[in-house]
């Protein structure tokens, strides 16, 4: 019996970055064609104005000009573009849905922070239990976004989750607006942070987890730093355990730093530089909080579950 290889394409518009996958899906094996990232900061000042701004519009539009390009090129059969926290609430939400359908042809799938973090979960977990040292289950996989983050149990599916509104760029831009942040600015982000880490204990039984999984950019960078790695290397990366006492070091180390001091360090990506260390922050106080020994590092996430749903179900 032939089998059939589906093609489709995949966008996840976050509070910080758009990232397409376009993957060839065969037998449940999931083959990059395209990957790729443009840092657009969607949601910038979204917390203090409730909107989208014109400047991050722009940007954004003109990544999904050559997000269309591509997808026209490699001609996928099915396409689905999803959008999580900064779009959820803004008031200009109606400028952002009708400049993706220009451009795209398609609407965007504002999902809530429950579908966001079951696709997290498929996306992560699907890969990772495939390689040497695979974690034990059940997991709490952490998607760790600009806006929001996600706490996510399960073992072949998520039986709990949440999504808090804690990102890199949410707390960087409330809290951390000193170059380097003061203690003072670290305590209130600290504060927020296991705010959320309490409310994620109310709705997501974590003490149940035996492993932790971390997604996402500041997951895999603080991954990066903790590994000595001179420049980003996915595939050291990817798989990675780093124990919590390595998190805790990296992210002390960032939160001294000032940025032109982040920006030298050889894994970091230039539009990360202002937000890892309250993303690092992040991690940090769930490993403190959760005491979980180490993070099992994926560089797969969201975006490979959106991959993956739309072949399960494509409609």
């Amino acid at each position: 019996m032939e089998v059939k290889t589906l093609r489709v394409a995949a966008i996840d518009c976050g509070t910080n970055s758009i990232r397409l996958l376009i993957a060839d899906v065969e037998n449940g094996k999931l083959t990059d064609v395209v990957r790729t990232m443009v840092i657009v900061r969607l949601g910038e000042g979204v917390d203090k104005t409730g909107e989208f701004s014109q400047a991050a519009l722009t940007r954004t539009f003109a990544a999904i000009d050559t997000y269309a390009a591509l997808i026209t090129e490699h001609n996928p059969e099915l396409v689905r573009f999803v959008a999580t926290s900064a779009s959820r609430d803004v008031s200009n939400r109606a400028e952002f849905v009708d400049g993706i359908v220009a451009r795209l042809g398609i609407e965007p799938d504002i999902i809530s922070g429950d579908e966001e973090a079951a696709l997290s979960f498929l996306g992560a977990t699907a890969d990772l239990l495939n390689i040497e040292s695979a974690p034990t289950a059940p997991y709490l996989v952490i998607d760790i976004g600009g806006g929001s983050t996600e706490f996510v149990l399960g073992t072949t599916k998520p039986t709990a989750a949440i999504s808090t509104n804690v990102g890199c760029v949410r707390m960087t831009e409330r809290h951390l607006v000193s170059d380097p942040a003061t203690p003072e600015q670290i305590a209130a982000a600290t504060s927020d942070i296991d705010a959320a880490i309490d409310q994620a204990y109310l709705a997501v039984p974590i003490a149940e987890a035996k492993s932790l999984i971390g997604l996402a950019g500041s997951v895999t960078t603080v991954a990066a730093l903790a590994l000595g790695l001179s420049e980003y290397d996915s595939e050291a990366i990817h798989g990675s355990h780093i124990s919590a006492s390595e998190v805790h070091r990296v992210t002390q180390e960032l939160l001294a730093m000032t940025r032109a001091q982040r920006a030298t360090l050889g894994p970091m990506h230039e539009g990360r530089i202002d937000v890892i260390g309250s993303g690092a922050l992040v991690l940090d106080r769930i490993m403190a909080r959760t005491g979980l020994s180490e993070v099992v590092v994926s560089e797969r996430d969201i975006l490979d579950g959106i991959a993956r749903a739309l072949v399960s179900n494509p409609s």
